[in-house]
């Protein structure tokens, strides 16, 4: 929004040809609405300070009338307009208004009077912000990333081995002892903990959820597991599923 403020004289303005652009006014209606201000004005020397006269050339080479106003003015005027898109623009122009003023302040800086130098220490501002911006959105995403899962989310995953689990053994027609299931726990299990680089699963991470969750919704038992569970009910030798 900082590109909606410009310099003049040392002070950061917009025009009433920006504020009829971004709030989706007619510009005549912005010039109507600033001059019936300043015509109404019991004392005209307080719009004098937030008004300035101006002009531009339209796309025909025309010279038509604007207005340059600083936060004061574009706050009288702009707080006239209503709605959803007009609010949403008063805040972010606030911002930007803002933004430039503290920039100016900063230190005591001086301004270039040269308009390139200018937008080069604006440009320069808004990397600056960005790569600050940049900076946190990351630190959130990592904070948030490797932030523990919930209670909530914990019995969310231990239900969905449960029933995965259970599923397997409906499926197959299986009927196994306490110490085969455990066998297919530990399988689904182990399998998580590998997918997730996690040794235990009360050390699931955020980021770890989804993939714990479609690791869960794929998981067959490994052939090694199986095997074992086979061994365990003396099954006979070259059957290769549990439910053969």
């Amino acid at each position: 929004m900082n590109e909606l403020v410009i310099m003049k004289d040392q002070q950061a303005v917009t025009t009433s040809l920006q504020v009829a652009e971004v709030f989706g006014k007619n510009h005549k209606h912005v010039l109507d609405a600033i001059q019936n201000k300043i015509d109404s004005a019991e004392n005209s020397a307080q719009y004098d300070s937030m008004f300035a006269q101006g002009e531009y050339k339209d796309k025909s080479g025309k010279r038509n009338k604007m207005y340059y106003m600083n936060r004061d003015g574009f706050t009288f005027i702009a707080f006239g307009f209503t709605g959803k898109k007009a609010d949403e623009f008063k805040l972010k122009y606030i911002e930007a208004f803002n933004n430039m003023e503290k920039a100016i302040k900063k230190e005591r800086i001086q301004l270039p009077s040269n308009p390139m130098d200018v937008l080069e220490l604006i440009f320069e501002a808004n990397k600056n912000t960005d790569r600050k911006v940049e900076r946190i959105d990351n630190d959130v995403k990592y904070l948030k990333d490797n932030q523990r899962i919930d209670s909530a989310e914990y019995s969310y995953i231990s239900k969905q081995v449960s029933k995965k689990v259970n599923e397997y053994i409906d499926m197959h027609g299986l009927t196994l002892t306490a110490p085969q299931r455990s066998k297919l726990f530990k399988d689904i299990s182990r399998g998580i903990n590998e997918v997730t680089g996690v040794k235990t699963r009360s050390q699931l991470r955020q980021k770890d959820f989804d993939i714990a969750d479609e690791f869960i919704d794929n998981w067959q038992p490994s052939t090694a597991t199986v095997q074992i569970i086979k061994q365990m009910s003396n099954v006979a030798d070259g059957q290769t599923t549990l439910g053969e």
